[in-house]
């Protein structure tokens, strides 16, 4: 069987079990397994060998399941990084990588910027923040040890030449500032709706990072103890949530609070200053 006829096979397969774009996903997992790219997959002629069609198949299986692609794959790109992924840490998502995009806004000015990432996760954030500016230095943290050890293996990835410093807490639990920056993506949907989620996040992804309510408010209540007057705070949140996380920041004392849209349009960063104290 040829490249292309193997996406051809593996899309229709994937389209029976309602994978949302089974097309795209046939390219990915045929090019994953012939170690090319998906634009290179038009350009090869060759049969596939069973060895390779078997790893395929096994691969099939998987997404078919509603595996995410991206743990299937067991990598994932986050804006210029390729990142390890699996079900121990959310898959990067592209509304977190306009976080990112907000915090490398905010310290574009400073030339040693120190930055607290809360819940990281795979290290997506902190890594991509140190990546991207070469002088911040970012104290990631999560309460999941199986993440941590997700975020190191990524460490090891990136050349940030120790700028990421890795610890296991609760939120804000414990950590000295002063901060110039606190980001976080934590988790956010409502319990009430964990059950209308598609099978991709429910079945897979870590319940502790997808599940919470008012998570966002206590960062942004601890964040008032490290962050110095003028330091910034850097929120994703849920679609349609985040005229009450701005609200929720001005309350707390903040200002300069601006709402950014995602690739779709929908508000899903809330960002603030905090003013410090009167």
């Amino acid at each position: 069987m040829k490249p292309l006829d193997a996406v051809h096979v593996v899309a229709r397969t994937l389209d029976e079990a309602g994978v949302p774009s089974p097309r795209v996903d046939a390219e990915l997992l045929v090019a994953h397994v012939l170690g090319k790219t998906r634009s290179r997959l038009y350009a090869s002629d060759r049969a596939m060998a069973d060895g390779e069609l078997a790893r395929l198949g096994a691969l099939v299986e998987r997404r078919r399941a509603r595996e995410p692609l991206a743990y299937v794959l067991g990598e994932w790109g986050f804006r210029r990084l390729t990142l390890a992924v699996d079900r121990r840490a959310l898959v990067p998502r592209p509304e977190t990588e306009v976080v990112v995009e907000r915090c490398l806004l905010h310290l574009r000015e400073l030339d040693a910027p120190r930055v607290l990432d809360v819940g990281t996760g795979s290290g997506a954030i902190a890594l991509a923040i140190a990546d991207e500016h070469h002088g911040a230095r970012i104290v990631a943290v999560d309460r999941s040890e199986g993440a941590l050890a997700l975020a190191r293996e990524n460490l090891s990835r990136v050349d940030v030449n120790g700028r990421v410093e890795l610890r296991h807490g609760d939120l804000l639990a414990g950590l000295p500032g002063p901060f110039d920056l606190v980001v976080s993506n934590p988790p956010y949907v409502p319990v009430a709706e964990y059950d209308s989620l598609q099978p991709e996040i429910r079945l897979y992804e870590p319940y502790e990072a997808v599940v919470g309510d008012g998570v966002w408010e206590r960062i942004a209540r601890d964040a008032l103890v490290v962050l110095p007057g003028g330091g910034r705070l850097v929120l994703e949140c849920g679609d349609g949530q985040a005229a009450a996380v701005a609200s929720g920041l001005r309350s707390l004392g903040y200002d300069d609070v601006l709402c950014t849209p995602d690739l779709a349009g929908r508000d899903r960063v809330v960002d603030a200053r905090w003013r410090g104290q009167a």
